[in-house]
């Protein structure tokens, strides 16, 4: 337990952020699951705009500290393969 007032301040300012990481996180993941939605519809198009419109809000999430840039990187390189692949098709 916090005693001191420093790290009273500090529990705050950290639950607080922990919302924040939290919702940013979910909302990323929304972004995620429609490129894995239009991927397993087959519909290379939709794939190919959930893509765009993903990798802004992931690298936003690098900057935001929600995720790690190699992390984001990684997953957007995976995703990018994948769509090619559904359009390939």
């Amino acid at each position: 337990m916090a005693n001191t007032a420093q790290s009273k301040k500090r529990a705050r300012q950290v639950e607080r952020r922990t919302e924040v990481n939290k919702a940013r996180r979910s909302r990323i993941r929304t972004f995620l699951r429609k490129v894995e939605e239009a991927i397993a519809s087959g519909d290379a198009e939709a794939a190919k705009a959930a893509l765009q419109a993903a990798q802004p809000e992931l690298m936003r999430g690098v900057t935001k500290g929600v995720y790690h840039k190699n992390t984001a990187s990684r997953k957007i390189s995976r995703l990018a393969a994948r769509v090619k692949a559904v359009g390939a098709n």
